[in-house]
């Protein structure tokens, strides 16, 4: 990896925290020097040299390794403001109205918001102003001035960019917001790579100058999530920016009724204003769906609201976690964690209430016809013995799981022959699901790029267009690349961001569930790493099971107390 040139950008300062040069994981900047002396030293944080980003799993936050060298200088010359260093860090007061809004002290810093005089030709008078910093590299371009009577204006003669454009380096992905005081509610909810049109909207937003002088920082984003004002003008803005980006890479957020990411903050929290941003909805296309298309639907939404998801029929995983077909689950957990073992008992449930089938793409989940028992036990509710080979209750359970099913058995897997067999599977057997585990043994041979977030963004890409094509809950278990020791010795808990090429994994998966086993209580969590739509879960809600043996069920807050006799293989 040059240290001179990293995503397209030429390096300012390699390594600016002074972190162990090349570690895939160690300490994180944010957090680790206000921890307790302890757990100062703990390894929460990975890092990703090559993309330039760090990701915290202590705080939850990403984190920029380098500073780079500003992209695509404009030819133009601009007067440049006064050096930060000159400036005050923020009075107790102002911290104290900032606080009123949701933002903290840290994130002041972090944003190298400060303070100091300036005349301001609103009330013709010098105020003291609060200094929103605008860099891009190293070099300060503009500073946005606010006094206490809510006036604004902007460094003279300045260059217009986006505030905090240094922040979308190495992402993939960015917000794109119309105030600074968003730009920080959004840096408390986690989500560092969020960046601010300088001065607002209005209704005539065709002049977007600060879009052409940063457009290199964008030309790589493939998901630009636009969260601007509700109002006439932020609207206006929205569509210029749809038109300028392309709808195909643009986003839609709704702040359900508040005006802007600060007051959702305000009003909601850090951890919904995040799950706002993350369950944003693409721009549909024009041509592709008129309102004819879907009456049907709109006179059913009408009527009774939301459609309720599909449940399982487990109470306490029904009450945080449903689902709509046309939509894939990303399934993870350490390994024999009990991640397929789930899979297998919410497709039960499914064909429980439903009568939904389901085809298996499970290399790993070998030999076949172990599955298929597995999947027997289930159903029948206990272990099956010699005794019963041929009974009615054999009979009844082997036809239900002959003909509920199937078992995509290949020599050598690839995604485009399991989306064909599934597809014939619609078509011939009516499957309603469809189960791919694990995703790494099921690869992509036809993929585009070797880069691992280009594959993984593809990847789902092609299953998500299967599942919307032919109506199909898809899952896709998908192992963590690595693994982490908490101070207890104990293996640390994986998110979605564990998983190869996880930012795509979590921004692409339209659900995400953890299963993780603790082996000393002999109990299994499952956890609500991300739901699309609110209504169908709550992200971060648990569910805790029994894992019964004889049935290889999963049972809802009932410890087993009685003594099993061990399986026939073990």
């Amino acid at each position: 990896m040059s240290k001179e040139e990293i995503n397209g950008f030429l390096v300012d300062k390699f390594n600016q925290h002074g972190l162990k040069d090349g570690a895939s994981q160690g300490i994180c900047p944010l957090c680790s020097p206000d921890r307790k002396p302890s757990n100062k030293k703990a390894q929460c944080a990975s890092y990703d040299w090559e993309r330039g980003l760090g990701t915290c799993h202590n705080c939850d936050t990403t984190f920029q390794l380098h500073t780079y060298q500003r992209k695509g200088a404009s030819e133009r010359v601009y007067t440049r403001p006064t050096t930060p260093e000159q400036f005050n860090d923020v009075s107790t007061n102002v911290e104290t109205w900032f606080g009123t809004r949701g933002i903290t002290k840290q994130t002041l810093q972090d944003l190298q918001v400060t303070e100091g005089p300036e005349f301001m030709p609103q009330t013709g008078k010098t105020e003291n102003a609060i200094q929103f910093n605008y860099f891009m590299g190293d070099q300060l371009i503009n500073i946005k001035y606010r006094d206490g009577r809510k006036n604004f204006k902007l460094y003279k003669g300045a260059e217009k960019v986006f505030y905090n454009i240094n922040s979308v380096v190495g992402y993939d992905w960015c917000v794109v917001v119309e105030g600074e005081m968003d730009v920080l509610a959004l840096h408390e909810a986690g989500i560092k790579n969020a960046i601010s049109v300088p001065n607002g909207a209005t209704l005539n937003t065709n002049n977007l100058d600060y879009l052409d002088n940063c457009i290199d920082y964008l030309d790589d984003k493939t998901k630009i999530i636009l969260a601007v004002d509700a109002d006439a003008a932020g609207q206006a803005l929205r569509a210029e920016f749809i038109r300028r980006l392309g709808a195909e890479v643009c986003y839609l957020v709704d702040f359900n009724g508040q005006k802007d990411a600060n007051e959702y903050l305000i009003e909601n929290g850090a951890e919904k204003l995040r799950n706002a941003i993350h369950t944003s909805s693409q721009v549909p296309l024009e041509g592709v769906t008129t309102l004819y298309d879907i009456h049907d639907e709109v006179k059913e939404f009408v009527t009774n609201g939301f459609k309720p998801g599909f449940q399982i029929g487990l109470k306490n995983f029904d009450n945080i976690f449903s689902t709509y077909t046309g939509q894939f689950i990303t399934v993870t957990g350490i390994p024999s964690s009990g991640k397929s073992d789930f899979v297998d008992q919410m497709v039960v449930g499914y064909n429980n209430k439903y009568g939904w089938k389901t085809a298996f793409a499970s290399p790993e989940n070998q030999p076949t016809y172990l599955h298929a028992h597995k999947l027997m036990r289930k159903t029948w509710q206990d272990m099956p013995s010699v005794a019963d080979i041929g009974s009615d209750k054999w009979l009844e359970v082997t036809q239900r799981v002959n003909d509920n099913y199937f078992f995509i058995d290949m020599e050598r897997y690839t995604l485009e022959s399991v989306l064909k067999k599934g597809a014939e599977l619609v078509k011939r057997k009516g499957i309603k699901c469809l189960v791919i585990d694990p995703y790494n043994k099921v690869r992509d041979t036809n993929a585009v790029s070797d880069d691992v977030n280009r594959y993984t963004m593809d990847y789902l890409a092609k299953i998500e267009t299967f599942a919307k094509k032919y109506d199909v809950l898809v899952f896709i278990v998908a192992h963590p690349t690595k693994m982490y020791k908490g101070n207890d010795g104990k293996i640390e808990e994986p998110t979605m961001y564990n998983i190869k090429g996880g930012g795509e994994w979590y921004d692409a998966s339209y659900h995400g569930l953890l299963v993780h086993r603790d082996y000393e209580a002999k109990t299994t969590k499952v956890k609500v790493l991300k739901v699309k739509f609110q209504n169908l879960g709550e992200n971060g809600a648990e569910a805790h099971f029994t894992w019964e043996p004889k049935s290889g069920s999963f049972i809802p807050n009932e410890p087993i107390t009685a003594e099993v006799d061990g399986l026939p293989w073990e």
